[in-house]
């Protein structure tokens, strides 16, 4: 069974056509080539399919495309969403050269999530083709991979009904995933010749306590149950820079951390938890200096089990499937949180595949058409 007009081929050769255009996030890797060229192909293709087309532009070479399916009026609108940048090659071999092995599709972003985004221009087009009362968005964007600078200015621009986010999941449907807070921690000493300890202070050994207490508080977290689907909260150390040679004595030292975050965790309990750590090291060592920063906070994601709109989904996962699908939960972060943060109820699917940011990377085509499939009798339903 084909979802309308799209067929397998179709969803192989654009997906293959995708994967062949570079993308690579420069933020990520120092001059990558940014979405400019694949966000052109983009919204030349959608344009040709009847959709209305805007490009934004959100810094050099990165770029936004935002197409609409219009609808007749009266019907709700749904958003169909995936990122067009990827992460940086690494040792793949021919990154660029998408091949077709089996039902395979290999290179770098087939499945991180270039058959994604492939399936929501497929979809965009059966949209612009049906007699839909609702609107249909597809949003094709920017640095997901990176700061989300691309989804950020499309909840700035418009709202959806509800919105699906196609990050691949193997057909499962996800409905939470967990967040994440980089944080840093620099500790002080005082430099000094390795000879003269009595005139030094070693700011990498006053890291020493900070770790001791990193660790116990990721015990901590993690000995509690957590929330559905996605257990408990978590937190380590990152990145430690300090000194400046071997016989001197550090100045100071730096400690990058990541504590990964649930539904109900917020900025400034996260913050009070490490800030706790450093006042218990400085009550007990007067000589102790540290200094807390936050770098970058993403909340979790979260949408009730029992939605209208996840029940729906639900239904029509498990008609091309032909079973129903898991619902799950995510470790890692996505862009459904600014969806969701927005108002809009958000669920993510995708295809089956492997080797997302790794040096083999691909995937299932059936499972891609899928995924088309299930799109399309969703926005038929919901925006009718």
């Amino acid at each position: 069974m084909c979802a309308m007009g799209i067929s397998g081929d179709e969803i192989a050769e654009l997906t293959a056509e995708l994967v062949a255009i570079d993308s690579t996030n420069p933020d990520l890797v120092p001059g990558g080539a940014g979405e400019a060229r694949i966000a052109g192909y983009v919204a030349r293709w959608l344009a040709d399919a009847g959709l209305e087309v805007e490009r934004h532009e959100l810094g050099p070479r990165r770029v936004n495309v935002i197409a609409i399916a219009r609808g007749s009026g009266g019907g709700r609108s749904l958003m169909l969403n995936a990122h067009m940048d990827v992460v940086g090659a690494g040792g793949m071999s021919d990154p660029w050269t998408p091949r077709i092995e089996g039902d395979r599709l290999h290179g770098r972003g087939a499945w991180d999530m270039k058959a994604s985004l492939a399936a929501i221009m497929l979809a965009g087009r059966e949209a612009a083709s049906l007699a839909l009362r609702g609107d249909v968005i597809v949003t094709a964007v920017a640095d997901e991979e990176f700061a989300s600078i691309g989804v950020q200015d499309v909840v700035r621009r418009m709202s959806a009904d509800a919105a699906i986010v196609t990050e691949p999941t193997g057909l499962d449907l996800c409905v939470a995933h967990k967040g994440f807070i980089w944080l840093e921690v620099e500790t002080r000493g005082v430099a000094a010749h390795g000879s003269l300890p009595e005139d030094g202070s070693d700011a990498i050994v006053k890291m020493g306590p900070v770790l001791c207490g990193i660790a116990a508080l990721d015990r901590e977290l993690r000995a509690h149950r957590g929330y559905p689907l996605l257990g408990p909260g978590s937190v380590h150390a990152s990145l430690i820079q300090g000194g400046q040679e071997l016989s001197t004595y550090p100045a100071r030292c730096v400690l990058a951390i990541e504590r990964r975050t649930i539904p109900g965790e917020t900025l400034a309990e996260v913050e009070g938890q490490i800030a706790a750590i450093l006042q218990r090291i400085g009550g007990e060592d007067p000589s102790f200096h540290a200094e807390q920063r936050t770098l970058l906070s993403r909340d979790p994601f979260r949408v009730a089990m029992d939605h209208p709109f996840v029940t729906l989904v639900k239904r029509h996962l498990a008609n091309v499937r032909g079973s129903e699908p898991a619902v799950v939960g995510w470790g890692g972060w996505m862009d459904s949180a600014f969806l969701a943060a927005a108002g809009i109820p958000t669920v993510i699917f995708g295809p089956h595949g492997e080797g997302a940011h790794a040096d083999v990377e691909w995937v299932d085509l059936p499972s891609a058409l899928r995924t088309a499939e299930a799109l399309t009798g969703i926005m038929q339903e919901f925006c009718a």
